[in-house]
């Protein structure tokens, strides 16, 4: 918003008319302006732990998704399930944060009429569209596993895809 107002310094009148190599100014007034913006500031410092842990989790968990549904397009399985499980395990859990930050978004929605809020350089509004995005994909890719397969591989590791 931006908010114009007079500056406030006091004008002085001399009389230029006598002064021979000036030009005779017009009778018209003009009045100084002062722009004031009373925008927010980049962050906001009341940033709440969820938040944070919503930004972080959101912004590891949609490349991981976006990985897990490429392979499972192309090779009909998800991803391997790494050394000791721990790229399953961050598959899954990815699959979980996006679940809930999509909830959270809703539940917000449903209660004060907007999403969630920006949060600290619009973090968490980005996290929530990408994870609209992925569950879109999700929706998708599942879909197409579904019906070109005839099944969506199960959350641990089978002997069809890993054995």
């Amino acid at each position: 918003m931006l908010l114009f107002s007079p500056i406030s310094t006091p004008k002085i009148h001399t009389n230029h008319l006598s002064h021979p190599l000036r030009k005779p100014k017009s009778h018209h007034v003009r009045l100084k302006l002062k722009i004031t913006g009373m925008a927010k500031e980049g962050s906001d410092s009341n940033t709440s732990p969820t938040e944070i842990a919503a930004i972080a989790g959101g912004l590891i968990s949609t490349p991981v998704i976006g990985w897990s549904l490429y392979t499972l397009k192309t090779t009909g399985c998800g991803l391997p399930p790494g050394p000791g499980g721990s790229i399953g395990a961050l598959e899954g859990v990815s699959y979980l944060v996006v679940v809930g930050i999509v909830a959270w978004s809703l539940y917000t929605k449903n209660k004060t009429g907007s999403g969630l809020p920006n949060g600290p350089f619009g973090l968490l509004g980005g996290v929530e569209g990408l994870s609209y995005l992925a569950l879109v994909a999700i929706v998708v890719v599942f879909g197409l596993q579904y019906f070109q397969q005839g099944y969506i591989p199960g959350p641990l590791p089978a002997d069809q895809c890993f054995g």
